[in-house]
């Protein structure tokens, strides 16, 4: 394997989360402004986040939201965070967003993966959602017009797997593995 950075060498995305462990002000300040400085075109960051700290409305609004089958590990996230992007033709800072099918939602993705980053370097954990009923969050969270949800990511530090259902459980513990380079390169 080529030479990583351990922050992103080590960066791993459980779903066993510590059900008592918290995230301070200070550390969601942290992700957020990294979040807040990931490239985007023409500086439009045209994302949105929306974030529930265990228990709080926006925290219980999100969890709803997600599918059954995630919402038993993902209750012990210390919090839950909404990435939304401005659809196309939605105000963004001093222009109008791309477009939302590709130019906005790859600029949220920039975004959730510097807050990634800085979640590791901080000794935090983030597993990211894709498969959330997306109407329904918008519905709940009573998001503005023309904001996209995308992503939930749920955030806190690492608990114990054997907490986990035996299937999840032997994900968790297993071996990571990733496609080989080559797998990755049409040319």
């Amino acid at each position: 394997m080529a030479d990583l950075t351990p922050l992103l060498a080590f960066r791993w995305s459980p779903r066993a989360f510590d059900p008592a462990a918290t995230l301070t002000a200070d550390e969601a300040a942290s992700l957020l402004e990294a979040a807040r400085w990931a490239p985007s075109a023409d500086n439009g960051q045209p994302w949105r986040f929306a974030l529930g700290h265990r228990d709080d409305e926006t925290w219980k609004r999100i969890l709803v939201n997600l599918p059954e089958d995630d919402q038993p590990w993902a209750r012990h996230a210390a919090a839950l965070l909404l990435g939304a992007h401005l659809a196309a033709g939605t105000v963004a800072g001093g222009g109008a967003a791309r477009d939302a099918g590709t130019g906005a939602a790859y600029d949220l993705g920039q975004a959730v993966a510097h807050l990634t980053v800085q979640a590791t370097a901080l000794g935090l954990y983030v597993r990211q959602i894709a498969g959330f009923d997306h109407a329904g969050l918008a519905a709940d969270l009573d998001l503005p017009a023309g904001v996209r949800p995308l992503v939930v990511a749920a955030v806190g530090r690492l608990g114990d797997p054997s907490s986990l259902p035996a299937a999840l459980r032997e994900q968790e513990v297993g071996l990571r593995r990733r496609r080989p380079l080559a797998d990755l390169l049409l040319r």
